[in-house]
């Protein structure tokens, strides 16, 4: 009896220490993201208005991204163009990374998988691990950086085979409040 007390007591602050343990939050880096956010873009298919909203759905478990484009009328495009595409970043946790599927309405689908955050967490990267519906050789690169509490820089890049990655585009985004 002695010997099971002495091990609860022994014990217990090992317990008292996991339990205000804080667990690290996963989404953390994502978080600033978090809401509507409007600006231009520019970039291979002209000048755009361009809306983007960010919110974590279903419990919290992944973070969704809707954007809308609107290209404004050029001589290769009199008509204009609106691009629209949508996206769910999730927590592989047998990877231990983070991972982000992209549909696009011109049918292409891109998965990225998180390459990099910046030390300061102002500059997050993603690098394409698997495209649907693009020639084989091509690789996506995205890039989201912070300029300030309120300005958001996000550059899409493509990597054609042999070449370094170009931007498409680049959009300069302010935060809706």
């Amino acid at each position: 009896m002695n010997k099971k007390i002495i091990l609860i007591l022994l014990m217990f602050p090992i317990l008292l220490i996991s339990q205000t343990e804080k667990k690290q939050d996963v989404w953390e880096p994502f978080k600033f993201f978090i809401g509507t956010w409007e600006g231009k873009g520019e970039g291979k298919s002209g000048v755009s208005k361009v809306t983007k909203e960010f919110q974590f759905v279903l419990n919290g478990k992944y973070l969704r991204m809707i954007t809308k484009a609107n290209f404004e009328p050029q001589e290769k495009n009199p008509k204009g163009e609106v691009h629209e595409d949508f996206g769910y970043i999730s927590y592989d946790r047998s990877r231990k990374k983070f991972v982000f599927r992209q549909f696009h309405i011109e049918g292409f689908i891109n998965q990225y998988v998180l390459d990099s955050i910046s030390e300061d967490g102002k500059t997050i990267r993603w690098v394409s691990e698997k495209m649907e519906n693009a020639p084989p050789s091509w690789k996506v690169e995205l890039i989201y950086t912070i300029k300030d509490d309120n300005t958001l820089e996000e550059s899409f890049n493509l990597g054609m085979p042999n070449r370094n990655f170009e931007c498409f585009n680049l959009n300069l985004l302010k935060r809706q409040k």
